[in-house]
């Protein structure tokens, strides 16, 4: 199993990157906080991964550090969480929010998160609420670098929306109406999370 790999970003985009090793290029799925702290396409790069092996496919899953990838294992493992719906659980809510939903019985707060509904909410609670203690105090993944433009920061959120699941028109309201703040235009994550808000 390929546990980590170490190369040059090829290519990246909210949800995926593609990392050159050894002249091969992987492909992850990845979380929008990971997608924040990677580097420009070019540049070197490391990520933990988790190998998901199936019949038919072989998928690679990629985390900025090793209480990410933790925080993933911990939710494929409740019932009815697969990896995909745990990758949008990790770009849809900080995890320390998260923690917090879990820890204080909140199921509402869950069920904004894209795919997961009350029944899946109640089972992460049930199956969780014992079992985060080791990542108190994590942060996900650094702080976007400021971009050059609005419109590349807004086509990037846009594009992590609609990964999420939500129709193009409600994400592109959700995003213009996040961008009106002029201290977030510049900043991915804060644009993102601005953003997750508004579509709500």
């Amino acid at each position: 199993m390929i546990a980590h790999l170490r190369g040059r970003v090829l290519a990246k985009e909210p949800g995926w990157v593609v990392l050159e090793c050894g002249g091969v290029g992987y492909e992850a799925l990845i979380s929008v906080p990971t997608y924040v702290a990677l580097p420009a396409a070019g540049a070197d790069a490391s990520r933990h991964i988790h190998t998901h092996v199936r019949e038919d496919a072989l998928r690679f899953f990629g985390f900025s550090d090793r209480q990410e990838k933790e925080l993933f294992h911990k939710l494929i493992a409740v019932s009815g969480i697969g990896p995909t719906l745990a990758i949008k659980v990790l770009s849809g809510i900080s995890t320390e929010r998260f923690v917090g939903a879990v820890r204080g019985l909140d199921h509402t707060t869950l069920t904004k998160i894209p795919g997961v509904g009350k029944k899946t909410a109640e089972r992460i609670v049930l199956e969780l609420k014992d079992k985060l203690d080791d990542l108190v105090g994590f942060t996900a993944g650094a702080a976007a670098p400021a971009a050059t433009s609005l419109g590349a920061v807004a086509d990037d959120v846009l594009s992590a929306l609609v990964n999420l699941g939500y129709p193009r028109p409600v994400a592109q309201k959700a995003v213009e109406a996040a961008a009106k703040d002029a201290a977030i235009r510049g900043d991915f994550e804060g644009l993102f999370r601005a953003s997750m808000s508004a579509v709500k």
